[in-house]
């Protein structure tokens, strides 16, 4: 009986396991998703203050210094918004300065030609 022979049945094979580089592949496309998602995270707020710089710089463009005491309040708030590196700092507080004899005060005489030129060479300064 030992040496009946039975062709039904196969021997072994060997079947090639990849299982291991798949879920490391998994890992892999998981990480590259989740920094991708945060970079454009950060890409999207980043642009935010970008567009807020433009739109500050757009309010103080169109400002009408006709209304004097307005336009002193103004130009102060968003000149300190603006203001990012050394000189346009520099040009800022020496704009504040000047200002600060329109502000505080219940009648204003109109803005002089100083206030007016360094407001200009500080709009100019502004890289928007």
């Amino acid at each position: 009986m030992n040496e009946i022979k039975i062709h039904d049945i196969k021997e072994l094979v060997e079947i090639p396991d990849f299982s291991l580089y798949i879920y490391m592949l998994l890992w892999i496309l998981g990480l590259i998703l989740i920094i991708s998602f945060i970079f454009f995270i950060y890409k999207y707020f980043s642009n935010k203050s970008k567009d807020k710089r433009k739109k500050y710089f757009k309010i103080l463009k169109e400002l009408d210094l006709n209304n004097t005491k307005n336009s002193a309040y103004t130009i102060t708030k968003y000149a300190r918004l603006l203001a990012h590196n050394e000189r346009e700092k520099r040009v800022c507080n020496e704009l504040i300065e000047e200002l600060e004899n329109f502000k505080y005060k219940k009648e204003v005489e109109p803005l002089n030609d100083n206030v007016k030129i360094i407001f200009g060479r500080f709009m100019d300064s502004i890289d928007v």
